[in-house]
């Protein structure tokens, strides 16, 4: 389970080939979101060589910082270390049975996005002006839009009548809207502008802050209201195949 941590973004789509891998073997729900960050990588990567962003080797930066916050988090989670509430929520109800494949994927996506995108952001402008890394940053969420129709067709391989179930209440296109693109774009890029350059002390304790509020944020996927969580039930009921199998359609 020991792992270096990345400093290129091959180095992070290894590392995580390798969490995803470990995923399979135990039936792991958390091989679900390391499956659809890796995408979200491999995207990055060839936006990077296709010259998509304004500075390349900068995203690279902003790349390998952000994922090192989610490889951190769930290697600590596994040997018992301290993680960020908003992550340790996370990973703890993956081990539930009830929450559907969709509810995991949003999970992990509320914590890396609301609380370390900001974070990473910040970080990759230290001592620069932030407000350069804007345009690169908006095209991340460029990329996270595009995998939205992707992300619909492996979900109702996972179970057909997805789609036209949540159609009722909304559909997988809005929820991964809601709690990815708009909230990456909006709250992130916010936060990161309100922390960037400041001292240790007092990043620290804006991080615990979002961090907090973050976490609270989980009971609006876990617990999404009178009539959406019986749908979710049934959604749950039907979804196809083991653990593993339903890691290997995501990752495809």
């Amino acid at each position: 389970m020991k792992t270096n941590k990345p400093t290129t973004i091959d180095e992070v789509l290894d590392v995580l080939n390798k969490i995803i891998q470990e995923c399979e073997e135990s039936d792991d729900t958390l091989g679900y979101f390391a499956a659809l960050y890796r995408k979200v990588t491999k995207k990055v990567k060839q936006g990077i060589a296709d010259n998509y962003f304004d500075d390349g080797e900068r995203m690279e930066k902003l790349d390998v910082v952000f994922a090192n916050r989610y490889i951190e988090a769930y290697y600590n989670y596994k040997k018992n270390k301290t993680i960020t509430q908003s992550w340790l929520k996370t990973f703890q109800i993956s081990k539930q049975h009830w929450p559907i494949v969709l509810q995991h994927l949003l999970l992990g996506m509320n914590a890396h996005i609301n609380l370390d995108l900001g974070i990473a952001a910040a970080h990759t402008a230290k001592n620069k002006n932030i407000d350069d890394l804007e345009n690169d940053f908006n095209k991340i969420n460029e990329i996270l839009s595009s995998l939205v129709n992707e992300i619909q067709e492996d979900l109702s391989e996972i179970w057909p009548k997805l789609k036209h179930l949540l159609s009722i209440v909304g559909s997988v296109d809005d929820f991964l809207v809601d709690f990815s693109m708009k909230l990456a774009r909006d709250g992130a890029w916010k936060f990161a502008k309100s922390i960037a350059n400041l001292p240790l002390d007092e990043l620290s304790i804006q991080i615990d802050q979002r961090d907090k509020k973050v976490s609270k944020k989980v009971l609006l996927i876990t617990n999404p209201g009178i009539l959406v969580k019986p749908i979710f039930g049934i959604i749950r009921l039907g979804e196809r195949g083991s653990v593993t199998k339903k890691i290997e359609k995501l990752k495809i």
